[in-house]
């Protein structure tokens, strides 16, 4: 029996990009902020879509934003407007 493949968020690597962005971090500062023990190159790969954060990096990501967990997660859903 073989394991069945999740459904991943296609949107996520553009929502995380975008967040670094609006939060005016660098890939460092972002890694930096997120509290990752590993090279400012995990938050490209994230935000290139080459390797999905887990589930402890989304809720870093959707707090530094302000934003749901769900918000990242659920394609259906647009990142609001960060002030």
């Amino acid at each position: 029996m073989g394991r069945s493949r999740r459904n991943k968020p296609k949107k996520l690597s553009h929502k995380l990009l975008a967040i670094r962005k609006r939060l005016r971090m660098s890939q460092t500062e972002m890694a930096r902020a997120l509290e990752l023990k590993v090279h400012y190159s995990a938050v490209s790969n994230f935000e290139l879509g080459t390797r999905e954060p887990d589930l402890l990096v989304v809720l870093r990501y959707s707090r530094l934003a302000g934003i749901p967990m769900e918000t990242l997660v659920d394609d259906k859903l647009n990142l609001p407007d960060m002030r």
